[in-house]
């Protein structure tokens, strides 16, 4: 919906909404190729929500940080939309889907590059699309502490030498989805795309991120849900997840800034 639709239905004026946005990050838009903001059915309630907090005498503030909290207990059902919901700094951009298969490789590259030990977790869409990049990601895997594939698969399988194989059903959210995310000691990135019907072309709404903190939730979160449909995959999962990782705040996010301006100006065709 518009800004002004959800100005509408939650009694909040538009200039209010975009306010909180540019200051907390609240609600969440996602941004068509034009600039304008397009809000998803739940960004209502949520709204709701915090206007009820500020009546019982909440901060702004402590009104959405509340709701946050809330929300994290609750799972998530993908990998951008957990992202999305928990990272809000997080601006999605579209890109096609020939743009992306590049970055992903690019990252794929880039883990490999840096040697064992590091986790791999792919979502894939469709199996077709797994099979086209099996002999990569077999690759991959030999020097990986962990490889998940998740794609449409017909049942869970581990293969010798390769990725788990973990089926998601078709109406399952990741089957609209693209992702790709390597947690590694030194290199992290993290790639999540959900697909949009445009005509004429495959585009996904991208985040995008090097910030090890984002990555390692990203790749807790494609872990959950692979563990939830495969529950073996839970004693390969390093113990070194569970601990923060080591990170340089600043530098990777100017580095995050930079690329995000870089993949708008390629996917605007600048």
């Amino acid at each position: 919906m518009t800004i002004g639709q959800l100005a509408e239905r939650t009694g909040v004026q538009a200039g209010t909404l975009r306010m909180w946005e540019q200051r907390h990050g609240f609600p969440q838009a996602e941004r068509l190729p034009s600039g304008h903001r397009r809000y998803a059915e739940d960004e209502v309630e949520r709204v709701l929500e915090v206007v009820r907090a500020r009546d019982d005498g909440l901060s702004l503030t402590a009104a959405i940080e509340r709701l946050d909290s809330a929300s994290a207990a609750e799972p998530e059902t993908s990998i951008y939309a957990g992202l999305r919901r928990r990272r809000p700094e997080l601006h999605p951009y579209p890109i096609p889907k020939r743009l992306l298969v590049a970055v992903s490789h690019a990252i794929e590259d880039e883990c490999s590059a840096h040697g064992s030990r590091s986790v791999l977790v792919g979502s894939f869409q469709r199996e077709a699309f797994y099979r086209d990049a099996e002999a990569r990601w077999r690759e991959f895997a030999r020097s990986a502490d962990l490889a998940v594939a998740l794609a449409d698969f017909e049942r869970p399988a581990a293969p010798e030498g390769a990725p788990f194989e973990v089926p998601i059903g078709r109406d399952h959210p990741l089957a609209n989805e693209w992702a790709i995310v390597c947690d590694a000691p030194g290199y992290s990135a993290c790639l999540a795309g959900r697909e949009r019907q445009v005509t004429g072309e495959r585009v996904f709404e991208v985040l995008w991120s090097v910030e090890p903190e984002v990555v390692r939730e990203a790749v807790r979160i494609g872990l959950d849900l692979a563990t939830a449909r495969m529950p073996e995959l839970a004693e390969r999962i390093p113990e070194r997840l569970s601990r923060p990782p080591d990170s340089d705040r600043g530098a990777v996010a100017r580095a995050t800034s930079v690329t995000n301006r870089i993949l708008a100006y390629v996917a605007a065709g600048r």
